[in-house]
């Protein structure tokens, strides 16, 4: 099971390349609803403001449990490390356990007041009973959801990101085959079933995904999923970094709340527009991921080797591959600018709104190359606690001012991605000074 740690290009990419495909599986989910809903025939700008909406509520929801992902990544990697790996034999199926309990609570309760939870996000109409529609049938695929990332976090904390590259292939070529079929229906065979069959698309290809996932966590790791007690010694460390990503995970909802929020409130054509530019945004940061994924993975593997001058290599290395791939991204999307648009919405306005922030969008994204890469390596040196009071920080004293700021002077959309920049410089920045401080002098 040990192997030592291989930070050359080609051990990098063996790791990136699988976590970039499989990361980019949930953000296409919501990308295929979003361009296959904006493009039905009764209703798009009112459906795809929905989805938007409903998306983006679902999204935070993940986000903020899903946060165990990274801490069970980063416990089993620093124990792998150490060779200790018998000692945590207990903890995935015990964590697995209690995300799945919470995530079926959570479910319940937003189900009793999901027509509220909508209506904060300022939805009203034909916008808000598409939500709520579209929201009843996709959270049923929630605790699913957590089951697969928390499957995820326990092969990244072994070095392998190939097993969860191949769920998340079929799940997303299995979710776009449905929502082609549901969505549009088959004549003769399926009726037409607009924004509820997205979101049984979603919820069919997630179930499919937990199957694969169950199989392999058996079949492919040491670990059993039989809940023994009493818990584990690593359990309380384990839910105290959770906690505290947590905190972080909401703290950063916050903010992709606001926007949302706004949005919807400057009219239907603008959360729409609104949409579609953060689904690619979305596209773009689960991209970009692949190479934090390394280093949450291999940082704690380091730390457990105390092989500080390999983690400052380490970050180096994921900084550069990250950016570029962040200036091709950029780059492909900026010849194909008007392009873009269309495949999501054939609404003049809302396209116009969209071509008007779009630029911003790609600007930022070697900004959030460095962010990314940094958030993952601190994830995998278990400093949550770090992650927690940056997020509260950027987000409550750098997007929230912002925001308001620009509101006030009615910049509307540039003034939700002016916020959204700052808040994504001051992330950026302040890993990049608390990494160097604190591992610079150990590197020699």
């Amino acid at each position: 099971m040990y192997k030592e740690s291989n930070i050359s290009f080609k051990g990098i990419n063996k790791l990136a390349i699988p976590a970039i495909i499989s990361g980019i599986a949930e953000p296409l989910l919501s990308i295929t609803d979003t361009a296959i809903v904006g493009n039905i025939q009764n209703h798009p700008t009112a459906a795809l403001a929905a989805v938007g909406i409903a998306g983006s509520f679902i999204s935070a929801l993940v986000w903020i449990l899903a946060q165990t992902r990274s801490a069970i990544s980063a416990t089993i990697s620093k124990y792998l490390g150490a060779k200790k790996l018998n000692e945590i034999a207990t903890l995935p199926a015990q964590i697995i356990g209690i995300n799945l309990l919470v995530s079926i609570i959570i479910y319940l309760v937003t189900l009793f007041f999901v027509t509220e939870i909508f209506q904060l996000y300022n939805a009203n109409g034909l916008i808000l009973n598409y939500a709520v529609s579209y929201y009843k049938i996709r959270a049923i695929g929630f605790p699913l959801t957590l089951f697969v990332f928390s499957v995820f976090g326990i092969f990244r904390g072994l070095q392998n990101t190939f097993w969860p590259m191949m769920v998340s292939i079929v799940g997303a070529t299995l979710n776009v085959g449905l929502d082609f079929m549901l969505v549009y229906g088959i004549e003769g065979f399926i009726n037409p079933m607009n924004v509820e069959g997205a979101a049984w698309a979603s919820v069919i290809s997630q179930a499919v995904m937990a199957i694969f996932a169950l199989i392999l966590i058996i079949k492919k790791t040491p670990f059993s999923l039989k809940i023994t007690f009493p818990f584990n010694k690593e359990i309380k460390n384990l839910l105290s970094i959770s906690f505290n990503l947590i905190i972080r995970a909401i703290s950063l909802n916050v903010a992709l709340y606001l926007a949302n929020s706004y949005a919807t409130k400057y009219g239907e054509f603008y959360i729409a527009a609104q949409t579609i530019a953060f689904q690619i945004w979305l596209f773009f940061a689960f991209f970009i991921d692949g190479y934090a994924s390394v280093g949450n993975i291999v940082s704690g593997k380091l730390l457990g080797e105390k092989n500080y001058k390999k983690m400052w290599k380490l970050s180096i290395k994921l900084s550069r591959y990250s950016i570029i791939v962040s200036l091709l991204l950029s780059l492909v999307c900026g010849l194909t600018y008007f392009s873009i648009g269309k495949l999501f919405s054939q609404e003049t306005e809302v396209l116009k709104l969209f071509y008007s922030i779009f630029w911003i969008v790609l600007v930022m994204q070697p900004i959030n190359a460095i962010a990314f890469v940094f958030d993952g390596i601190f994830k995998g040196l278990a400093e949550a606690a770090t992650l927690r009071n940056l997020l509260i920080f950027a987000t409550f004293l750098g997007f929230l001012p912002v925001l308001l700021i620009t509101d006030y002077f009615n910049l509307k959309l540039y003034g939700i991605w002016i916020a959204f920049t700052v808040w994504m410089l001051l992330r950026a920045g302040i890993l990049m000074v608390k990494f160097k401080r604190k591992y610079l002098h150990k590197n020699t």
